[in-house]
C-alpha cells in the first residue's frame, strides 16, 4: 500500500506526521471548555410581568392571555408555559436546540414590544431574560457575622456581593435570599385614622408631596453661578414621623399621630440558615446556555476579592455548589481514561510478551485518543462526560488496528522468516483493506445520528463523532506510525524465556483447540445455526423483560440531595419554620451528612427547601440513595407538614421530580376534578415518592364584594377602595429614600395587630362625597373561600403538573405506563397528557434510538458490500450483531441494570466492535479462496491465523470498557450500564462469532455456487 510503503520507507515523515497530530491534539484539549454533558441546554427565554393589585384570573385573561398568543408564533417553539399568580404573569418559552438564545430573546422581545398596547395601563415593563423564570440557583454563598443583624447582612450582600456576582459572565442572575432589606415602614393604626377623619390615601398624599427632592434650578450672574438644590428628602425616621398629614382646628396631625415609623425590613416572608445558623444567602443562577462549571469557576475566582472588601467579621462562605460533581465525575472520567490505556497496554504485553512490540501499539493510545482533542475542538464540542466515555471506550478500539498490522509483521517475520522491513511491507499490505474495512464499518455506525434531533441527538452526536474520530486517526496510525515502527524496532527473539514458553503453549493449545471444534461445527452447521437462532430468541425475550423496566439516564449520586418542606396552604412562615426546624434537626443526627442549606419563602412562605450535601464519595461506603432511605420514613414522622427527600434527576432538574406528568383541560373546573382523582391514583402506585401538584386551588382568601349601587350613592369609587385595601393589607410602595448613597422604598401598611382577623377588615375607612368618611363594611361584604394560588398554562392551555421522585425498584418507564393508564381511567373528556424534564427526553428518545440501530445496520451493510464487492459476505459479517446483543442484555440483566440511554449507546456500538472480528475472519478467507484454497480449507486457515489478532483486539476492548462496568467514583453509576453492555456483548459475540460466520460464510459461499451455476446452465448454447 502506497501509504504504508512511503512511511517505512520515510520514517522521520512517519513519526513527524503523528507527532504533529499530536501537538494539535495537545493545544486542542487546552482550549475545550469542560461540562456534565454536551450542550443539550435548550434555549430558555422568560418573560416577567407584574399588575399590582391583580389576583390570578385578571393577571391570566389580562396579561397571559394576550402576551401568549402573540409569542406562540415565535419559530422554533418547543413549550410555552405560563403561571398566572397573585400580581405577577411569568411565561417561559423552550426553544429547539438548533435556536440561539440570543436570536430568540431577540424574538421574544420584538414580540412583547407588539403585544404592549393590548396590556393595561398600569401593569410595570415585562422583563425579558435568558434563564427561567423560577430558575434554581446552582450556586449558593453563606453571608454571617456574628456582631451584624440580619439588616445589615442583608445590606451588605446587596452593596458588596450582589452585585459583583452578577457582573460575571455567565451569570443571570443572583438573588438574596432570608434578605431583609432596607425598608422606612409605616406602620398605620386603623382606629388613629378614623378618629382624626382621615384615610389611607390621605396618608399617602401626604408622603408622595413632601418626601421630595428635585432640581431647583441655577442662580446666575455675568460672573458667576449657582445650583439651586432643594432639601426636600426626608431620611430618618424621626424625620419622617414628624411630617404634616393634616392641618385641624389650627393642630398639625403628625405622621407619628398616626401610627410608628421605623427603618425595617422590607419583606419578612423568607428564612435562611446555614447549618442551623440564622443567615443571609445569595443564589447564583446562570444564564441559559451557560457553561455550569465555567460559572462556578468564575464564582469561585472573585470570591477572595470580594471577602478582602467585607466588613471585619463578616465570612462568606460557599454553602452549597452543584458544580462539584460534575467536576468530580469529569475527575473520574480521566483518572478512568488513564486506568483503561494502561489495562490495553497490559493486555497488548500478555499477548506478545515483547516490550518492542508492546510499545507499537502502545503508541497508537495517545496519538489517536490526544489527536481526537483537535476534532472535538474544530466541531465547538466540550470535554464532558460522555466524550470522555467515549476516549475511554476508543482506547481499547484504536489499538486493534495497530495490533493487526503489528500482529501480522510479526508472522512474517517467525513464520515465514522475512526480514523486519520485508515483513513490515508484505504484513501491512495483506492485512490493509482489513484495516481500511473495519475503519469504515465503525465510523458507518455512527453515521445515522445525523438523523437525530433534540437532546438525545445532541448526546449521540458528540459521543458518536469523538469515537468515530479517534477511530479514523487510529487508521491512519496504523498505515503510517505502525508499519514504521515495525520496521525499525520489532524483532523476533531466537530465544525465549520459560513464561514466554508456557503462554505460548496455552495459545498453541487454544489455536488447536479451537481448530477441532471449528472443524466439527463446520460439519454440524444446522445444530450450530439452531443454536444461533436460539440465543436471538433468548435476545427477544430478554428484551421484552428489560424494556418493561427502561429509564432514560440511571439515578446518579451526585453527593446531595433535596428535602421539600410543604405546609397546608394557607399556613404563615411561622408555621412553616417550626417544622422545618424539625426536617434539620433529623439531618443533623444523620450520618454521612456533611452541611445542609435551609430556605423559606422561594415559592412561597408554605414551601421550604433543604439542600443537603453529603461527605465525599471517598469517605461514605453508601450511596445518596442509602441516607434517603434512612432519613424519609423520620421526615413522615413531622405532622403538620408533607416533607419528602429526592435525588434530582440528571436532565431536567429544578424542583421537578424526575416523573412530571402534565395534564392539560381548558375547562378550569374540569382540570380541578381530574387533578384531584389523578392525585389519588398516582399515591397508589408503588414506587412513586413525594406526589405534588403545582397547581394549588385551595389557597384562603377573602373576597370583597362591592355594591355598586350603595357606593356611587356615597361617593366611593371602586378603585379608592381596592388602592385602599392594596396598601393597609399588602403594604405599598409610596416614596422612597437614601440611605448610604442608595435608594430605599417607604412602604404603608396597616399594623399586625390591625389586620389579624377578618373582621378587622371593617374599621377601614374611606374618603366619601363632600369629605365624609365611609367604612368598608358600608359599601362591600367580604366573604371566606379558597381561591387558586395561581393558574397554569402549558402551550397555552390551562394545565397542572404531576411530579414525583421513583424508589429504586420502579423505573422511570413503568412509571410513565401507570400514570397513561390512571390518566385514561379518571380524567375526565377533554383532557390531554403530556411531558416535562428527563420523562420527555426517555419518550422521545426511545423510538429515535430504535431508528438509528436499524438505520446503523443498514449502513454497514452498504458499507460492506462496498468493499467486500458482494451482497453475501455482508450478512455473514453482521451476523455477530445478534450475538452481541444478546450478549449484552444476559449482562445487563444479570446485574440488575437497565435498558437506558448509555446501555443503548453501548448496543449501537456493539455493531461496530463486533463486525471487525468478523471482518478479518471473512477477508482472509477470501484472499486464501483466491491463492486456490477450497472454501472450508479457507475457513479453516483464516481461523487459525486470525484466532490470536482477534482475541487482542477483542480483549483489549473489553478492558477497555472494564473500568467503567466496575467504576465506584462520582459519575460512576450512571456510565456501568454501557459498560455491562459492551463486555457483555464482545465477550458472548467473540464466543460465538469464532464459530457462526465460518459456517455461515460455508453456506452462503456454497448456496451462491450453486446459484451461479444454475445460471450458468439456463444460459443457451452458442449456435442453438
Amino acid at each position: 500500500m502506497i501509504l504504508s510503503d512511503l512511511s517505512i520507507k520515510r520514517p522521520v515523515l512517519a513519526s513527524m506526521m503523528s507527532a504533529g497530530l499530536v501537538l494539535f491534539g495537545v493545544i486542542g484539549y487546552s482550549l475545550l471548555s469542560v461540562r456534565e454533558f454536551p450542550d443539550i441546554d435548550p434555549p430558555v427565554i422568560s418573560v416577567a410581568t407584574i399588575l399590582p393589585g391583580a389576583n390570578p384570573r385578571v393577571v391570566e385573561s389580562a396579561v397571559t392571555d394576550i402576551l401568549e398568543e402573540e409569542l406562540s408564533t415565535i419559530p422554533g417553539l418547543r413549550t410555552l408555559t405560563s403561571s398566572s399568580a397573585e400580581q405577577v404573569s411569568n411565561i417561559t418559552l423552550e426553544f429547539h436546540l438548533s435556536r440561539k438564545v440570543e436570536d430568540a430573546a431577540q424574538d421574544v422581545r420584538d414580540k412583547v414590544s407588539r403585544a404592549r398596547g393590548r396590556l393595561p395601563e398600569d401593569i410595570q415593563e415585562p422583563v425579558v431574560a435568558k434563564q427561567e423564570a423560577d430558575a434554581f440557583p446552582f450556586f449558593w454563598l453563606a453571608l454571617s457575622g456574628q456582631n451584624y443583624d440580619l439588616l445589615q447582612l442583608s445590606d451588605i450582600g446587596d452593596r458588596m456581593v450582589k452585585t459583583r456576582l452578577q457582573s460575571l459572565p455567565g451569570v443571570g442572575q443572583a438573588r438574596i435570599f432570608g434578605e431583609r432589606r432596607f425598608s422606612m415602614r409605616v406602620w398605620l393604626s386603623a382606629s388613629e385614622l378614623s378618629a382624626r377623619g382621615l384615610t389611607v390615601q390621605d396618608v399617602e398624599q401626604a408622603i408622595r408631596s413632601r418626601n421630595v427632592e428635585i432640581p431647583a434650578g441655577r442662580i446666575e450672574s455675568q460672573r458667576r453661578e449657582f445650583t439651586v438644590r432643594s432639601l426636600g428628602e426626608l431620611k430618618t425616621p424621626d424625620e419622617f414621623g414628624e411630617l404634616t398629614v393634616a392641618s385641624q382646628d389650627g393642630q398639625q396631625v403628625k405622621l407619628k399621630d398616626l401610627g410608628r415609623v421605623e427603618l425595617g425590613p422590607e419583606d419578612e416572608r423568607s428564612m435562611l440558615r446555614y447549618k442551623g445558623v440564622p443567615a443571609v444567602a445569595i443564589g447564583v443562577v446562570r444564564q441559559s446556555k451557560a457553561n455550569l462549571i465555567e460559572v462556578a469557576d468564575a464564582i469561585r475566582a472573585e470570591l477572595p476579592a470580594i471577602a478582602r472588601d467585607l466588613p471585619p467579621g463578616v465570612e462568606l462562605i460557599p454553602a452549597f455548589d452543584q458544580s462539584v460533581f460534575v467536576t468530580r465525575s469529569i475527575k473520574e472520567a480521566q483518572e478512568t481514561l488513564v486506568i483503561a490505556a494502561i489495562l490495553v497496554i497490559l493486555i497488548i504485553f500478555v499477548f506478545l510478551r515483547n516490550l518492542r512490540a508492546t510499545i507499537i501499539p502502545g503508541l497508537a493510545i495517545p496519538t489517536s485518543i490526544v489527536t481526537t482533542f483537535v476534532v472535538m475542538y474544530f466541531l465547538g464540542f466540550s470535554i464532558n462526560n460522555l466524550t470522555l466515555l467515549a476516549l475511554i471506550l476508543a482506547i481499547g478500539i484504536v489499538v486493534d488496528d495497530a495490533i493487526i498490522v503489528l500482529e501480522n509483521a510479526y508472522r512474517h517475520q517467525e513464520e515465514l522468516g522475512k526480514d523486519p522491513e520485508t515483513a513490515a511491507t508484505d504484513g501491512t499490505r495483506e492485512i490493509a483493506f482489513a484495516v481500511i474495512a473495519t475503519t469504515i464499518s465503525l465510523v458507518a455506525v455512527f453515521t445515522p445520528l445525523a438523523f437525530l434531533q433534540g437532546t438525545t441527538g445532541r448526546l449521540f452526536n458528540e459521543f458518536g463523532i469523538a469515537v468515530a474520530g479517534s477511530v479514523v486517526i487510529s487508521g491512519f496510525v496504523a498505515l503510517t506510525l505502525t508499519p514504521m515502527l515495525s520496521a525499525k524496532i520489532l524483532r523476533v527473539p531466537k530465544q525465549h524465556g520459560r513464561v514466554y514458553k508456557t503462554l505460548e503453549q496455552g495459545f498453541h493449545a487454544l489455536a488447536a483447540h479451537y481448530a477441532h471444534t471449528l472443524r466439527w461445527a463446520l460439519t454440524h452447521r444446522g445444530k450450530v445455526l439452531a443454536g444461533a437462532a436460539g440465543v436471538v430468541l433468548v435476545a427477544v425475550g430478554l428484551f421484552t423483560a428489560l424494556y418493561r423496566k427502561r429509564e432514560f439516564i440511571p439515578a446518579e449520586d451526585r453527593g446531595y440531595f433535596i428535602t421539600y418542606v410543604i405546609a397546608p396552604e394557607g399556613a404563615s412562615l411561622a408555621y412553616t419554620d417550626g417544622y422545618q426546624r424539625r426536617v434539620e434537626e433529623v439531618l443533623a443526627r444523620t450520618k454521612d451528612i456533611e452541611g445542609y442549606f435551609s430556605i423559606i419563602g422561594f415559592r412561597g412562605v408554605n414551601f421550604g427547601v433543604v439542600f443537603t450535601r453529603l461527605t465525599d464519595w471517598s469517605e461514605r461506603d453508601r450511596g445518596v440513595q442509602d441516607v434517603m432511605n434512612e432519613v424519609q420514613p423520620q421526615f413522615f414522622m413531622v405532622p403538620g407538614v408533607f416533607a419528602f427527600a429526592q435525588n434530582p434527576p440528571a436532565i431536567g432538574g429544578g424542583f421537578g421530580g424526575q416523573v412530571q406528568f402534565v395534564v392539560q383541560n381548558p375547562d378550569f373546573d374540569r382540570l380541578q376534578a381530574g387533578m384531584g382523582a389523578l392525585y389519588q391514583r398516582a399515591n397508589q402506585i408503588k414506587g412513586l415518592t413525594g406526589v405534588q401538584i403545582d397547581l394549588k386551588v385551595n389557597k384562603p382568601e377573602l373576597t370583597v364584594r362591592f355594591d355598586r349601587d350603595r357606593a356611587e350613592d356615597l361617593g366611593v369609587p371602586v378603585r379608592d377602595v381596592a388602592g385602599a385595601l392594596q396598601t393597609m393589607l399588602g403594604g405599598r410602595r409610596v416614596s422612597t429614600f437614601t440611605r448610604n448613597n442608595k435608594l430605599y422604598d417607604v412602604i404603608v401598611r396597616l399594623r399586625p395587630e390591625e389586620r389579624a382577623t377578618p373582621s378587622d377588615m371593617r374599621g377601614i375607612y374611606l374618603r366619601g362625597r363632600n369629605g365624609s368618611l365611609v367604612q368598608l363594611s358600608a359599601i362591600a361584604s367580604v366573604a371566606e373561600g379558597v381561591g387558586p394560588q395561581s393558574l397554569l398554562h402549558y402551550n397555552r392551555v390551562r394545565s397542572f403538573t404531576l411530579s414525583a421522585g421513583l424508589t429504586p425498584e420502579l423505573k422511570l418507564g413503568p412509571a410513565i405506563d401507570s400514570l397513561n393508564a390512571a390518566a385514561a381511567q379518571v380524567l375526565p373528556p377533554g383532557s390531554t397528557t403530556a411531558l416535562a424534564g428527563e420523562s420527555r427526553e426517555l419518550v422521545e428518545s426511545g423510538s429515535s434510538l430504535y431508528f438509528v440501530f436499524a438505520i446503523a445496520l443498514i449502513v454497514v451493510f452498504m458499507v460492506l458490500a462496498s468493499q467486500f464487492e458482494s451482497l453475501w459476505h455482508p450478512f455473514t459479517v453482521l451476523l455477530a450483531v445478534p450475538l452481541a446483543v444478546t450478549g449484552a442484555l444476559v449482562l445487563l440483566k444479570i446485574v440488575g441494570s437497565t435498558i437506558n440511554l448509555y446501555s443503548q449507546i453501548g448496543m449501537i456500538l456493539l455493531i461496530g466492535l463486533v463486525t471487525k472480528n468478523s471482518i478479518l475472519l471473512v477477508e482472509y478467507a477470501n484472499q486464501l479462496k483466491e491463492r486456490g484454497l477450497s472454501t472450508v480449507e479457507a475457513v479453516l486457515e483464516s481461523g487459525r491465523i486470525r484466532l490470536r489478532p482477534i482475541l487482542m483486539t477483542s480483549v483489549a476492548t473489553i478492558m477497555g470498557a472494564v473500568p467503567i462496568m466496575l467504576g465506584l467514583g462520582a459519575g460512576s453509576i450512571s456510565r456501568r450500564p454501557l459498560g455491562y453492555a459492551i463486555v457483555g456483548g464482545m465477550v458472548f459475540s467473540t464466543a460465538l462469532t469464532l464459530y457462526l460466520v465460518p459456517v455461515a460464510y460455508v453456506l452462503l459461499d456454497g448456496l451462491r455456487e450453486r446459484l451461479r451455476a444454475r445460471r450458468g446452465a439456463l444460459v443457451p448454447a452458442e449456435g442453438d
